[in-house]
């Protein structure tokens, strides 16, 4: 899964110079001294700094990749309604739905959260929940609901969603114009998966394609 990644810089707090220098030193590759600071800052309470702990946690910046503790200091970050950490906290979750019996549940609140929070790809991934029946009732129209949401905001993988939807879902209404329009979106935005259900629409209804 993509994990966001957003290095927010503080703005006018207590603790804004030493977030700043841990930000750079960060952005230099000088990740331990980054997140020494990250870290007494994320005790205090700082939410961007329990953000960053935990990416660097996530993926094995200068230090061993450790899911547990970015799991934890995503959802201190989370808690305090940061955006990216709800995302990236639901993630996890998502990712740990075939093996942790509740996490789909959990996935699913988080999503939700970040949807709120106005994270783009949280309506996507909430949508696919949806479409599996994974911690939610299944409900297709309310995955598809979301797929459109977060394809109007501009997010290329909900473009093909909402696509591969109109042309082909079930209980949808079919519009095979509007299906074109979402994967060419799409394929322009750079998902090159969009390719092959624009050859597979093209080939059954030729008329679509000719612009």
């Amino acid at each position: 899964m993509k994990y966001l990644f957003i290095f927010i810089i503080a703005s006018l707090t207590l603790f804004a110079n030493d977030f700043n220098q841990a930000v750079e030193d960060y952005n230099k590759g000088g990740y331990i001294k980054a997140l020494n600071t990250f870290y007494g800052l994320a005790k205090k309470g700082d939410a961007k700094a329990q953000y960053n702990v935990a990416y660097i946690y996530a993926n094995g910046k200068g230090v061993q990749k450790d899911m547990d503790k970015a799991r934890k200091w995503y959802e201190k970050a989370a808690k305090q309604d940061n955006g990216a950490a709800q995302y990236n906290l639901a993630q996890i979750y998502h990712s740990a739905g075939q093996s942790d019996p509740h996490g789909y549940e959990k996935a699913r609140y988080w999503y939700e959260k970040a949807v709120e929070s106005g994270i783009m790809e949280a309506h996507n991934n909430l949508a696919a929940l949806y479409i599996d029946g994974k911690g939610v009732k299944k409900d297709q129209q309310k995955a598809f609901d979301l797929f459109q949401k977060a394809a109007k905001m501009g997010d290329p993988s909900a473009q093909v969603n909402v696509g591969v939807l109109y042309a082909w879902g079930e209980g949808i209404t079919n519009d095979k114009m509007k299906a074109y329009d979402n994967l060419k979106k799409a394929l322009v935005s750079g998902k090159s998966e969009a390719s092959g259900y624009l050859d597979k629409l093209c080939k059954e209804s030729a008329w679509v394609c000719q612009d």
